[in-house]
């Protein structure tokens, strides 16, 4: 047997159909529905005429089939303009979070060959090289979607994204105008998208492949949502959007899930039935059974979706179901195999390495010629000289058909949906001048769950002597490395050694580090007053830390989005104020933040 699972052959020969074909029949179907109902509203023949505008303005400025154009825009209906508007120049959109660092920005829009960036006016500085154009939503006249877009070939490019690098720069992956087509057409022929016009939140980030499966629904005719970060991470106002906008699909994080849950499942009891879109990262043991028990009641239905970003999104999808978790058979069109070092296939419930292959592929990496031909392999399977992505993850076939997530056979992590390569960070923390070796895991902490933790040994002082300086502190270290890197990369614990633990064979032994310790508390300020002696408590409690002092900062002590939102939600209950998980990034400091919760009080 040469491979696991194929998904079916297209129905209808040759390729998928390209997106902005389907979104122009969409909107000559029915031009006067909404394509995005929150939160400023467009109809079909609306969006159509803003994003033809915005295509000509592009061109203009020299985009066309094989140039890249950033876009660094924060969530809403602009957004959903300016990924249109790059598509119908016959160019490749590049997301630049806002939020991510300058430098790191920088470093993608170079890598990508960024010339021009679609932005918001607020929104960050970019080099004198590269021209900014900020995105308005004006009144298009009726004629200005007569310019049809410009032609363009399925292996033409259409996004780029960057993910983690091992060798600490993050790499964009390059896919094509064909494989998000076939994405789609993949999806529907599997059932996972029916037939009828669908209203779908959009809530992964712009730099998180699954958003291309969210935004890009628009072009078979369904209507968005797009989430804001208020609404995405507040419960209570997630479920009010659901409702106002009666929202059918909702792609989410496990992670996600266990903080949305109450509200999602009280609303799956009242008879509003979701569709979940699950993806991200595997999906433990308790949340798959709790998930397929709704299912099997009727309340709602959950679908695990997984692939690589190298494999355009999704390349498998499994109704969640039955007691233990699996991601599934290939979609249609993908074909998968398990197989050995060699490339040879392994028998059937062995363990062996998932590769993949069909028109979901990708070019390849950016610039990364020698990487791209170790992980984009030519297919032994096939006779048409095709490659298959070697994803890296361990899995085995199960005697259903359907496939077994095992774990990663390398150092990449997922972390709250995230893609992470170790190497990066470690890269990051090994430039500081004070550092002369670092090594980087991840470890779940019982009270905030999964998260990093940085192990270093401090440089040698200059000198003949040798001996090492005085070690960087924690604080020092995260201020060198979140200058680079996302925020969602930086570490939690910070330990320092005398010396890493080594194999036999001169390698970092992971497995002998010491457990990774909260720093020391410092003296510091004893919390007063009900509001900071309450929110010490909360962080104290969410966070695994024995004390805290009214000048810590919920951030350095390992705080993320996730975590946030339980602090949000507890200050709500407690004292009755709204407040978002920005918020708490805004005021990260104890003494600051129960400042903003007095004022909040105050205010009612």
């Amino acid at each position: 047997m040469t491979e696991l699972l194929e998904g079916p052959r297209h129905t209808a020969p040759g390729p998928a159909t390209d997106l902005l074909v389907r979104f122009q029949q969409a909107v000559a179907a029915t031009p006067d529905r909404h394509a995005v109902r929150h939160p400023d509203p467009l109809t079909f023949a609306e969006l159509d005429r803003q994003s033809a505008r915005l295509a000509r303005v592009l061109a203009g400025h020299g985009a066309a089939p094989g140039r890249h154009v950033g876009v660094s825009l924060p969530r809403g209906t602009r957004l959903v303009v300016a990924l249109l508007a790059v598509w119908r120049a016959g160019a490749a959109y590049v997301p630049l979070d806002p939020a991510y660092p300058p430098e790191r920005l920088h470093a993608m829009a170079r890598d990508a060959g960024v010339e021009v960036v679609l932005t918001d006016d607020g929104g960050p500085a970019w080099p004198r090289d590269v021209l900014s154009l900020p995105v308005t939503l004006t009144p298009a006249a009726p004629d200005a979607a007569a310019t049809p877009p410009v032609q363009v070939r399925a292996q033409d490019p259409a996004y780029v994204i960057h993910t983690s690098g091992s060798t600490g720069v993050p790499k964009g992956v390059e896919t094509t105008r064909g494989a998000v087509a076939s994405l789609v057409d993949g999806l529907e022929q599997a059932g996972i998208y029916d037939g009828q016009h669908r209203v779908v939140a959009w809530n992964a980030s712009m730099s998180f492949d699954a958003s291309v499966q969210q935004w890009a629904r628009v072009c078979r005719g369904d209507s968005l949502v797009v989430l804001d970060e208020a609404e995405r991470t507040q419960p209570e106002r997630l479920a009010a959007v659901l409702d106002e906008h009666g929202v059918h699909d909702l792609d989410l994080t496990p992670s996600h899930w266990h903080l949305l849950r109450e509200e999602l499942l009280a609303r799956a009891a009242a008879g509003r039935r979701l569709r979940l879109f699950v993806g991200g990262e595997p999906v433990p043991v308790h949340t798959w059974r709790e998930l397929a028990a709704e299912r099997e009641a009727g309340r709602l239905d959950a679908v695990n979706l997984y692939g690589p970003t190298e494999c355009t999104v999704d390349a498998t999808a499994a109704w969640i179901a039955g007691p233990a978790p699996h991601i599934g058979r290939p979609l249609p069109g993908v074909r998968a195999h398990v197989l050995d070092a060699a490339l040879r296939p392994v028998p059937l419930g062995e363990e062996g390495e998932l590769h993949l292959a069909g028109p979901q592929v990708a070019t390849g990496y950016l610039h990364r010629p020698a990487l791209t031909a170790a992980r984009f392999v030519a297919d032994p399977f096939a006779a048409d000289g095709t490659r298959m992505y070697r994803t890296g993850d361990r899995v085995r076939g199960r005697a259903d058909g359907s496939i077994e997530y095992l774990g990663r056979a390398d150092r990449q992590v997922k972390i709250r949906g995230y893609r992470v390569e170790l190497g990066e960070i470690e890269a990051s923390l090994a430039g500081h001048p004070g550092v002369a070796e670092a090594v980087v895991t991840l470890h779940r902490n019982a009270a905030a769950g999964e998260q990093l933790a940085a192990y270093y040994v401090a440089a040698p002082a200059s000198g003949d002597g040798g001996a090492a300086a005085d070690a960087p502190d924690a604080d020092a270290l995260r201020a060198h490395v979140g200058a680079v890197l996302p925020q969602f990369m930086l570490p939690a614990v910070y330990t320092v050694l005398d010396a890493m633990p080594l194999t036999v064979n001169g390698k970092v032994d992971v497995a002998a580090l010491p457990a990774p310790e909260p720093a020391p508390v410092a003296p510091g300020g004893v919390p007063e007053g009900e509001v900071e002696t309450l929110i010490a408590a909360v962080w104290a409690e969410v966070l695994g830390r024995p004390q805290i002092r009214s000048d810590d900062d919920f951030f350095a002590m390992g705080g993320h989005s996730l975590i946030a939102l339980r602090v949000v939600n507890r200050l709500k209950k407690k004292f009755g104020v709204a407040m978002s998980a920005r918020e708490v990034y805004r005021h990260p400091r104890l003494d600051d933040l129960a400042r903003h919760v007095e004022s909040l009080r105050a205010g009612r």
